[in-house]
């Protein structure tokens, strides 16, 4: 059984690495209203054709059937690719084979999404816009034929210590792409290395005994499978501390996780 800590500093750069390459286009993040075709006003004349295919991809002047960026409630599918997140993580590839594919809904008062990884050979456009077909702009999100039950799946490694802290906070920000408003989570979340006494100036609740070491660390048992243990704080009320901790199986990136609340800041 070995056991590996790991610098806040470390675990907070690969966090703004994965968030760096998952940042959504203007376009799809706040996608634009249907413009008023009364108002002449309101739209400026394009300057080249880019900037008036921008306009149609924006949802300037789409069929309402069109599955293109809307804040009206329509399922989409996102350009972003979520495989790019991956890149220069230690340890850590996508299979050969497979496709990661990101679908977005988008309505005024927020938004959210879904990644499923998909074999390449039934991630094509007419494949994909099948399950827009079917999830429709209910709140049941779109499934392509093919897809991986589990994104994580998608991950293939030399499972080392460093790879599994990756995979941990990955599976994480996967999890969370696209969401916005009411349906932010992990978002709301600091990594912390110690509790945070002076950003909040109040005493904390412990239902237990408070955590001795709130380093992010590894531990590899004996059978191979893996434990990896971080804490961060929920900035956004109720402030909380939060204990995650993911078990892989040996030889796997799919972990069980949990995600508990150990500390309340006192009102």
């Amino acid at each position: 059984m070995t056991l590996q800590k790991f610098s806040l500093e470390a675990v907070q750069k690969a966090r703004q690495h994965i968030r760096a390459q998952l940042t959504l286009p203007s376009s799809e993040q706040h996608p634009l209203k249907k413009l008023d075709l009364d108002d002449t006003t309101s739209a400026e004349e394009p300057a080249s054709l880019d900037a008036l295919g921008n306009l149609f991809r924006a949802g300037g002047f789409v069929d309402v059937d069109t599955p293109a960026p809307n804040e009206q409630g329509r399922w989409f599918i996102s350009t972003i690719d979520p495989a790019a997140a991956v890149k220069k993580l230690p340890g850590l590839a996508i299979k050969s084979g497979v496709r990661l594919v990101t679908y977005l809904q988008r309505q005024p008062a927020g938004g959210q999404g879904i990644t499923w990884a998909v074999p390449d050979v039934m991630s094509t456009t007419a494949q994909l816009e099948l399950a827009l077909e079917a999830a429709g702009s209910g709140s049941v999100p779109p499934q392509p034929r093919g897809a991986l039950s589990d994104l994580m799946e998608s991950l293939e490694g030399d499972y080392t210590p460093a790879s599994f802290m990756a995979a941990s906070l990955l599976a994480r920000e996967w999890r969370e792409l696209g969401c916005m408003g009411a349906n932010y989570r992990w978002y709301q979340h600091q990594l912390i290395a110690e509790i945070p006494f002076k950003q909040f100036k109040r005493p904390w609740q412990w239902p237990k005994k408070p955590p001795q070491n709130l380093f992010p660390k590894v531990k590899v048992q004996a059978d191979q499978s893996v434990l990896v243990e971080f804490f961060s704080c929920r900035i956004a009320p109720p402030i909380a501390i939060f204990r995650h901790l993911d078990k892989y199986p040996a030889n796997s990136y799919c972990p069980m996780t949990q995600n508990q609340a150990i500390g309340m800041l006192q009102k």
